[in-house]
């Protein structure tokens, strides 16, 4: 299976975000793309040649978490993104699980923007643990570290440099306030 770059151009002109961070960032996604799909042909390679057991393979098998996780994340991020934001349902399911988990929306996005200001690079993600019916907003550093087994992510904001360094300099507070106008609940909600 190969996997393809999707086309996130509609993006362009979304308010706070310069058309060319977005080309940038849609750039760097596409690497992720065309190396998780480099990285799956030289591992089936190595395995039809009987090589599992070799030092390449084992390096290989562990750059195969970053490389798709980069790239999956970013289709979550660029998805929960849309020109003119949505904000969410007051009413919707969603909504209710924020409120039941945080006390309220506003005690909810307190924290999500808060880890979002953490000192470092990674990204925030609000995810479901459907066994227990909870939300967590969480910090992962690394695209392949820190992900909660199990859960579901739902709302995902990048706080990698190349997210908004280029507009927003070392401002990540004004990155965070471009990202929640800009954010499309509809998508959101229906990850749950």
């Amino acid at each position: 299976m190969t996997y393809t770059p999707q086309n996130f151009d509609h993006l362009l002109g979304t308010a706070g975000f310069s058309d060319q961070l977005l080309k940038n960032h849609f750039t760097l996604y596409q690497g992720y793309v065309t190396n998780t799909n480099k990285l799956l042909d030289s591992l089936t390679q190595l395995t039809t040649e009987g090589k599992t057991t070799t030092p390449e393979f084992a390096e290989l098998k562990r750059r195969f978490g970053w490389e798709f996780n980069g790239m999956r994340l970013h289709e979550l991020y660029f998805g929960n993104i849309i020109k003119t934001g949505k904000k969410i349902s007051s009413t919707s399911p969603l909504a209710k699980k924020i409120i039941a988990n945080f006390c309220s929306y506003e005690e909810w996005e307190k924290d999500f923007r808060a880890t979002g200001a953490l000192r470092g690079i990674g990204w925030v993600i609000l995810c479901y643990d459907k066994e227990a019916d909870k939300l967590f907003n969480i910090w992962v550093n690394e695209h392949d570290v820190g992900h909660l087994a199990g859960t579901t992510p739902l709302l995902i904001m990048d706080v990698f440099e190349h997210a908004f360094m280029l507009d927003y300099g070392l401002k990540r507070a004004d990155y965070i306030n471009a990202f929640f106008n800009a954010l499309n609940w509809s998508v959101v909600e229906k990850r749950i």
